[in-house]
């Protein structure tokens, strides 16, 4: 039962092009109808907290990180990737876990605090702390695609 198929080849000259798709040929010249997915990209989450991620507060303490620059390499400390996290409580207190590139960072002793004060100063934030770790140790890994692009890494 062994069938030998064959296929055949029809050599043209030239196509036809498609029919342009037109929107007056799917509405059959009713109006047409509010995109649905417009609105759906304008909602704002329901129901969340100004602290959480996506909520005011979060978000603009995470824009005052963006502005914080490493003073060796020219990228913000947040697509870095020397952020670990950022919590924001509902009473506005700020807690950001960070690192350095190395523990003898020329800025390890200022870098902190300057994170801390530019955190406080966010409407909506009441208290700030910042809390620096080495565990897990930072690595080029850890820097944002933006970062990596600033860098000439990608």
């Amino acid at each position: 039962m062994n069938e030998e198929r064959k296929i055949e080849i029809e050599e043209v000259s030239a196509v036809d092009a498609p029919p342009r798709a037109r929107v007056e040929d799917v509405a059959n010249g009713e109006a047409r109808q509010r995109d649905y997915l417009e609105g759906f990209l304008a909602l704002k989450p329901q129901g969340l907290s100004p602290g959480a991620p996506g909520g005011e507060t979060y978000e603009a303490v995470v824009a005052a990180l963006k502005d914080i620059y490493d003073p060796e390499i020219p990228v913000n400390i947040y697509d870095l990737g020397l952020i670990y996290g950022v919590d924001v409580t509902d009473d506005g207190h700020a807690v950001v876990t960070m690192t350095l590139t190395t523990p003898h960072c020329p800025v390890a002793e200022t870098m902190p605090a300057e994170v801390e004060i530019r955190v406080g100063a966010v409407p909506g934030v009441g208290s700030a702390e910042v809390n620096l770790v080495w565990e897990p140790a930072w690595d080029p890994a850890k820097m944002s695609d933006e970062a990596r692009l600033e860098m000439g890494m990608l």
